[in-house]
Parts: structure tokens; C-alpha cells; sequence
């Protein structure tokens, strides 16, 4: 075999009891499946294994590769979000461990998100023999064509490989990003057929609006990449640049059909940081989905400055129930401290508003602890968000993800990192948000905590979820508020 693709993940690592209550979402992994049509494109031999779908140990994996010898090991480590790329890593590495103990001569290479943005340090820490520098597609097609010649000479013509020479990390040239009119010929859609569809499930949220069918499920990027450049966030990472690419509507619209036919897919996440934001490509998606017939439960991303009317009428009729607005703080000056957007209050209510009044159901965003935060501003956010009683929220800690600029900032002023990578999830034991001006790491994660069991306590947000979902939302949600995460840095802090 040419190319064996690995996802790696540990959901009871990353979200502890919420996984063991099944309220996480199992996602297809969108980025190996590009990478492994890529490859099938190519003509090349490729295998795939999703281990959180399929449950498979680490040791089983590396039976399964020790069985089929492949000439390339690729560990993707993107995720399904920019951020869970780091949290997989601790998993990834300790897989390639293994892998290189059952035979030393398997060549392994980590792609994703996460060694893109720290790929001498990721070379250099793990027993990988190659780091990927870039999307992956073009490193992959290089490498394989080497023929396992990996003379150094050889390894330098590869765009976007890190490798070691003489124990030091060398890299090559780099890797340019596929163009926007390459992007249906160089990655045409997700290699479905190597992936076990029947076993993924939609957030417990997102079936709310499917009679609380969470299965069959898929995702699907229609862009990559974003313009905007929050500070916080580390989406561009792999692409060197804040930008966005879209695929065709016509060719994404194919895919939907084939997972619609083929698959039986109703509950659908356009993976986009931001979707809500051309047009053109809204429309031209919406009115394809319209035209076709095809029935899909939505959700995607948008933002509070790029929600306009005229999206909203279209996105309900194509079956998008959902929009999660990156609301991220009740302070205007935290707001504009992250890059995040020059709306003001006023018009975070009317856009939330305006959205529900279509029958669109949001999902608000926040995080506590951004830099310039003190106990009264995470207060405001947090009077924010019960106020709007969106149908679900997400209540983050401020983390410094590497590939982000808040990763630079705290490693030039020494700030205090998790220990083990994936504690950059926020559901582990060992997170570790960032402190800031006013309060201790500690708090800012004892704020979001106490915030989070409010926020789903309250009677206003489940009289709200009965009256729209029914009893037995209404339920899950009272059943879920019992979940108390293990934390080992959080402090007690008056909410």
C-alpha cells in the first residue's frame, strides 16, 4: 500500500464524563478524507482509519498498518474546529510511538493544523520522520513519488516538508496553496467510501431540530480559510495567510447529492469558519439545495457583522436550522482587543433577533478571559448571554492555540501553557486558559464553569428550550448539567 491515513482522537481524554454521556458529535474527518481522494485521484493505494469513529486502540491501528505495510503513515491532525487540532496532537504522538516501536523503517508524517504552525518543534519532540508545512496534498503527491528514495537531496525538493538532518530539523522549499480554480480538480470532495459513515452523529444540539435524530451525519467544507484575523484563533495556520478559497457551488452540490443518496445524510455542518459572508456562494448553494430537493438539518458559522436580511429567507429554505454567531464577548473594548469586529451591543441583539425571526435557531459563542478582561467585563458577557437565551452556547476559556497570535504574545512574555497538549481542549482535566490583566488563569476557567452551569440551569433557557423542542430537550439538557467536569487549575469565583 501507498498511503495509510490515521485521524487520531481520544474523546474521553478531551470532553471526560460529556463523552461518556455520548453529548459530543462524532465528525467525519474532513481533512484526511480530502487528503485520501486526493491520493486516490493520484492513482495511489490509500487506506483509512478514523479512530473516534471506529473506537480502535492504538495498538490496533498498528497491527492494521504492520499488516499492510504502507510506504507513507499520515497522521491528520486537523479536527473540526481550528482549535482541536492541538488537543489530538498528545494522541498522535503517542500513536507514532507506537508505530515506529512495532518497525522503525515505517515512514511517518504529521499534517494539520497544529505541526504547521510549530513544525521544527513538532519534528523535534515527537519520533515522527516528517512534518508537514501547508495544506498537505502537494507534500504527500511529492513524497510518495520519491519511491522511497529519501536521500536528503530528495526530501529538500519537497514543498512543505520538514525533516531532520543530522538531528536538526531541515526544511525545504515551501508549499503554495491550491488555488481557488484548482480546488475541485486538486481536492475533489471527501473519500466517503473509506470512511465508516454509519457510525457518525450530530452534536446533541443540532438534532433538537431533527426529532432527535443524530444519525446519519456528515460535514463539508465549501471554503477555506478565513479573511478576518482574530487574534485568538489559529484557522490559518496551514494556509501561511488570512484568505479564503471557495469551491465551485456546483461541484460542492454534487457531493451533497452523493451523501444524500448514498448515505441517507440529513444532519449536515458546513465545517466554514465563515459561510455566512459571499453571496454569491451562499446563493448559489442555497438556491441548489432549493432547486434539487435535497432535505438537510444546517448548521454553520457566521458572524454578527456579515449576517445580513437577504441571506436569511434563503439559508431557512435550503434547510439551514442553525447559525453559530461568534458573539465572543459582551465588552466592546474586549471585542475590539481580539481583532473581532466593531459591532456594538445593539447590534448583536438585532442580528440574534433577526435570525430567529426567520426560524433560524442560534448558537452563541463567548469566551471569558480575552486580555484585556476583568470579573466585570466576563460579567457583562455572561448577562449577555443569558439575556439573548439563545437555543445552545458555548462558553469558552481563553487559550492560546499555537498557530494564533495570542500563542506568540504568551510565549514571548513567558505566560504559563498546559503541560500536555491535550489540554488545549477545553473539556480536559488539565486545562489551562490563559490569565489575564486582572485574573488568574484558575478564575478565568472557574468563571466559564460556574458560567456554563448557569446558563443551562436557568429556568428562563429551558422554558425557552421546552416551548420550542418539547419536553424532551428540555430533559437532556437537565440530564447534561449533572456532568461536572474534573478540573485541576480552576478556582472558585463568585458568578
Amino acid at each position: 500500500m501507498d498511503l495509510m491515513i490515521v485521524a487520531p482522537g481520544n474523546h474521553r481524554g478531551i470532553f471526560q464524563g460529556l463523552a461518556e454521556k455520548n453529548y459530543p458529535a462524532i465528525e467525519p474527518p474532513v481533512w484526511a478524507g480530502m487528503i485520501a481522494k486526493f491520493a486516490q485521484i493520484k492513482g495511489y493505494s490509500v487506506d483509512l482509519i478514523d479512530q473516534p469513529a471506529t473506537g480502535m486502540s492504538s495498538e490496533q491501528i498498528v497491527a492494521e498498518i504492520s499488516e499492510k505495510k504502507p510506504k507513507i503513515i499520515a497522521v491528520v491532525v486537523y479536527g473540526h474546529q481550528p482549535s482541536a487540532s492541538t488537543q489530538t496532537m498528545t494522541v498522535a504522538e503517542g500513536l507514532i510511538d507506537k508505530i515506529k516501536l512495532s518497525d522503525p523503517n515505517f515512514k511517518t508524517i504529521l499534517i494539520g493544523g497544529h505541526p504547521s504552525a510549530l513544525p521544527r518543534q513538532t519534528l523535534l519532540e515527537s519520533r515522527v520522520d516528517f512534518v508537514c508545512q501547508g495544506e498537505g496534498p502537494q507534500t504527500i503527491d511529492a513524497l510518495l513519488s520519491l519511491g522511497e528514495k529519501y536521500e536528503i537531496s530528495n526530501l529538500k525538493k519537497v514543498p512543505g516538508l520538514w525533516f531532520k538532518e543530522e538531528g536538526n530539523a531541515s526544511f525545504g522549499t515551501p508549499s503554495s496553496v491550491i488555488p481557488q480554480d484548482r480546488l475541485s480538480v486538486e481536492l475533489p470532495g471527501v473519500a466517503w467510501d473509506l470512511l465508516p459513515m454509519q457510525n457518525y452523529r450530530a452534536h446533541n444540539w443540532h438534532a433538537f431540530s431533527n426529532n432527535f435524530n443524530r444519525q446519519p451525519y456528515a460535514s463539508i467544507y465549501t471554503s477555506l480559510g478565513c479573511p478576518f484575523k482574530c487574534s485568538f484563533c489559529c484557522i490559518n495556520a496551514p494556509f501561511g495567510r488570512p484568505s479564503i478559497r471557495y469551491w465551485d457551488p456546483n461541484f460542492i452540490l454534487t457531493e451533497l447529492e452523493k451523501l444524500s443518496s448514498d448515505y441517507g445524510v440529513v444532519n449536515l455542518k458546513i465545517v466554514d469558519e465563515m459561510f455566512v459572508l459571499n453571496e454569491k456562494h451562499v446563493f448559489g448553494l442555497c438556491d441548489g439545495i432549493i432547486e434539487r430537493g435535497l432535505n438537510f438539518n444546517i448548521w454553520a458559522y457566521a458572524r454578527i457583522d456579515t449576517v445580513k436580511p437577504k441571506f436569511l429567507e434563503k439559508l431557512k429554505k435550503a434547510g439551514v436550522n442553525w447559525l453559530v454567531l461568534g458573539i465572543e464577548s459582551g465588552s466592546k473594548h474586549v471585542r475590539d482587543g481580539v481583532n473581532k469586529g466593531r459591532f456594538g451591543m445593539i447590534d448583536i441583539k438585532e442580528t440574534v433577533r433577526l435570525v430567529q425571526d426567520h426560524g433560524i435557531h442560534v448558537h452563541g459563542n463567548y469566551i471569558f478571559g480575552l486580555p484585556d478582561e476583568d470579573l466585570g467585563s466576563m460579567n457583562e458577557t455572561l448577562d449577555l448571554a443569558l439575556d439573548l437565551n439563545t437555543e445552545f452556547a458555548n462558553f469558552y476559556s481563553a487559550m492560546a492555540y499555537p498557530g494564533s497570535k495570542l500563542y506568540s504574545e504568551a510565549v514571548k512574555n513567558g505566560w504559563k501553557l498546559p503541560e500536555k497538549w491535550e489540554d488545549y481542549s477545553q473539556h480536559s482535566f488539565g486545562t489551562l486558559p490563559l490569565p489575564t490583566q486582572h485574573l488568574s488563569a484558575g478564575e478565568v476557567l472557574g468563571f466559564r464553569d460556574g458560567a456554563w452551569k448557569k446558563y443551562f440551569s436557568s429556568q428562563r433557557f429551558q422554558n425557552m428550550l421546552g416551548e420550542k423542542f418539547g419536553a424532551n430537550a428540555v430533559s437532556h439538557i437537565q440530564e447534561m448539567t449533572q456532568v461536572t467536569l474534573k478540573r485541576e487549575h480552576a478556582k472558585p469565583i463568585q458568578i
